[in-house]
């Protein structure tokens, strides 16, 4: 093992100072008295309360909070089908086409994709609101779903399928049973994917979004554009303490899987009595 030298010591330490310490002076002042946002007037919870009153900033949070949810399980449904389609459906007429429209999204701009789905709606004369942002999030989380699945799909043992088609299970069993079990941690992995993509989107849903329906990051940018307020700090600390309970949980739960089945391996490894 090769040791610590000062220099990745001190690149180390400027990286993670640089991504992590706005985020902590950010919480701290989210616990400002004071309204000026660069000056500390002492410690208080009063933004938090403001916060829980504000009800612009409490609709646009349960309506980001919906699209991403109804989005990305639609978007995570969809990935997996065409994932699918693309790992065991072989040369077919249209396949170049196909994952050729299934990728097309990841390399496509944000802003020509917000656009587009703009002219549609009004083409087909659709009013903006949240059945619009959900289309529009569904469209371009989908093929981050698709490629997550796909290279699941790819290692998967086929033999496996096999031998429960050759038990007596029809196509759908055995899909049902052995398949999606098995590539069950990519298909979650892709709906995170997918909600988190949702949750973050700004420029699609600039451009999708109506009167109606305001997602939480518009609410952000458009408060943004007129000063940081104490209460924007209050809001992204939440945001902030909601993504590490979020991480720290999924770590646990993937660690105490992996133990379990390393748990299984030696149990099978070992001589019947």
């Amino acid at each position: 093992m090769k040791r610590m030298t000062w220099f990745n010591v001190t690149s180390l330490t400027l990286g993670f100072a640089f991504l992590y310490l706005p985020m902590i002076i950010l919480v701290i002042y989210s616990f400002n008295a004071s309204k000026l946002v660069t000056v500390w007037a002492g410690f208080s919870t009063r933004w938090y309360s403001e916060l829980l009153q504000n009800e612009a900033f409490l609709n646009a949070a349960w309506v980001t909070i919906k699209v991403a949810v109804i989005s990305s399980s639609i978007a995570t449904v969809l990935g997996t089908m065409a994932a699918y389609v693309l790992v065991r459906g072989g040369r077919f007429m249209g396949r170049t086409l196909f994952s050729g429209m299934i990728y097309a999204p990841l390399v496509m701009p944000e802003v020509i994709t917000g656009l587009s789905l703009l002219l549609l709606f009004i083409g087909i004369g659709l009013d903006r609101g949240v059945l619009t942002i959900v289309l529009a999030h569904t469209t371009f989380s989908m093929c981050y779903v698709s490629v997550v699945v796909s290279s699941r799909l790819v290692s998967f043992d086929r033999s496996l399928e096999e031998a429960a088609l050759d038990l007596g299970s029809s196509p759908w069993e055995a899909f049902r049973l052995v398949t999606l079990p098995i590539i069950a941690p990519a298909v979650i992995s892709g709906w995170l994917l997918a909600f988190t993509l949702s949750l973050d989107d700004l420029v699609i849903a600039s451009f999708t979004a109506g009167p109606s329906a305001t997602t939480l990051p518009i609410k952000i940018f458009s408060a943004v554009r007129l000063g940081v307020s104490p209460e924007i700090n209050a809001l992204s600390t939440i945001m902030i303490a909601i993504v590490t309970v979020g991480v720290i949980t999924a770590s646990l739960v993937s660690k105490r899987s992996s133990l379990r089945a390393q748990e299984e391996a030696r149990a099978a490894e070992r001589p019947a009595t």
